[in-house]
Parts: structure tokens; sequence; C-alpha cells
């Protein structure tokens, strides 16, 4: 597997990034936090993101191999540096196949509680068998200004506490979580290579970006959602095996669909 060379030593000695075109705030290098030093995984400014932050930071930084993210200092833990980042620990998303991954998922949901009533009525109107992967959309927004537009909007909302620009060596937005070795989805899977893998495959799709980060959740932007209930529910069996925890709170599959169709955003939580 090729790997890119990774930018962000060079931050250490120019903290604002001049020498790689950069105009940077200033800022932290993170590296690995399970006690075991190599490289730097991502920088992150000292202040929180601002509407058009990820405008202005996206084209200059991925000239320079880098890929913007933002990341929440405001949630469970403080940010980062605290969130056990372990990216030895993560194979590599090309190495998974996407719909293998979600049918193995959705069969594990099945085989632990047994297809029983309630999850029927959750899952309706598939059954225990994986109903396949859902089609893909049209694109009615470029995918970059449709992840400018989620950074924007999380820059100005709540859902995340302190978002900080961030910026992560990586070929592509769907690879972020495991280059910087995330365990947010840990309690469901210990290798996040395998979602993402799913994300390639709703980047393809779907033209999804991986916007931000918190220690358990993921907000990813989406330039081509479903445009018809049939399309959502089949989206929304995807989003069910790559995160059931989504649907712990109640609700079912045909509830969730309907607020996918047209939605330019998505968010998932793992308990």
């Amino acid at each position: 597997m090729a790997t890119l060379p990774n930018p962000l030593p060079r931050l250490a000695t120019d903290p604002s990034g001049r020498s790689l075109g950069l105009q940077l705030p200033p800022g932290r290098l993170v590296d690995t936090t399970d006690g075991a030093r190599r490289e730097p995984l991502l920088w992150y400014a000292d202040k929180q993101a601002a509407p058009g932050t990820w405008a202005a930071l996206a084209a200059p930084a991925a000239r320079a191999g880098l890929l913007p993210v933002l990341v929440d200092l405001g949630g469970v833990r403080s940010g980062p540096a605290d969130w056990e980042l372990m990216p030895d620990d993560m194979s590599y998303p090309g190495d998974h196949d996407p719909e293998e991954v979600l049918a193995e998922y959705w069969e594990d949901e099945d085989d632990e509680d047994g297809f029983d009533e309630e999850l029927a009525e959750t899952l309706a109107p598939f059954g225990p068998a994986w109903p396949g992967l859902a089609p893909a959309g049209t694109l009615t927004v470029d995918p970059g200004t449709c992840a400018a537009r989620l950074a924007d909007s999380l820059a100005e909302e709540t859902w995340f506490k302190d978002p900080r620009p961030a910026l992560v060596p990586s070929r592509r937005s769907a690879d972020i979580p495991a280059a910087i070795g995330w365990t947010g989805p840990l309690n469901h899977d210990n290798d996040v290579a395998r979602l993402c893998a799913v994300l390639r495959s709703w980047e393809d799709r779907f033209g999804i970006r991986v916007v931000a980060l918190g220690f358990d959740v993921l907000a990813v932007s989406v330039a081509a959602p479903p445009t018809t209930l049939a399309g959502a529910e089949a989206v929304a069996a995807e989003h069910f095996a790559f995160c059931p925890d989504n649907f712990a709170r109640g609700g079912d599959l045909r509830a969730y669909a309907k607020e996918l169709i047209g939605e330019h955003s998505w968010y998932f939580w793992w308990d």
C-alpha cells in the first residue's frame, strides 16, 4: 500500500504553514494517544471554526497533501489528544469490500438479538436478509461546496460544542477516520478502516465528505442524497448496519428514511 508523504512534521518548525502554501492560525499537532509517539496525525487550530474557515482552508490544504475536517473539543472528551487514537491498529480501507462489511454488520445485529418482532418492526420493509446496496444518487451540488456549507452550519450551531478546523494527511476524505486511528465506533467495530470502506462507497454513490468528528460522533455532507422514499429506505438500511446506535433511541427505518430524502448531511453516534 502506497502512503502519502506526511507534510505535518513541517509545521513543527513552520507553524504558519507558509512553506506548504498555507496561512494557518495558531494551533497544535497531535500524534498517537496510546503511548507510542510517531509522526503527527493531525493539526488543529486553537480557536473555533467560523463560517468561511473551511472554504478558505480546503484548496490550499489539498495542494499541500492535507484534507480539512472539524474536530470537536467540547464533547465527551476534550479533544483529539484525549481520543485514544490508534492508527497502528487500523487496516487499510481499500482492503475491505463495503457491501460485505455492511452485510456482516446487518447479520450480526440479527444474530445478537434474533430477528424478533421488535427488530422486524424497526427494519421494515426489510427482513433478516441483507437487502443490498442502495442505488447511487444524482449530484445536486458540488461535493466540496456541500462540505463547506455543512462546516459553516456546524460552526454556527451547537451540535458540536467547540468545533476546530483541523488538517489530516489523507488521500480521500472517507479515509480520514482511519488515517488518524479514530476509535469512536470501538464498540461497533475496533477497526474503523472497515467503516471507512463504506464511507468510500458513499463518496462514490452519494458524494459524501467527512466534515466533522467528535469523540464518538461523525458528520458527513451529502451532495447526492436519495430523492425517493424507496431510495431513502435502502440508504437507511445501510445506516442501520453502519451505525445501529442511530436507531437505539426509538423510531423505525421508515421514519428514519423520510428524514434522508433530499437531506445534505448525515450524522452518526456510537454508544
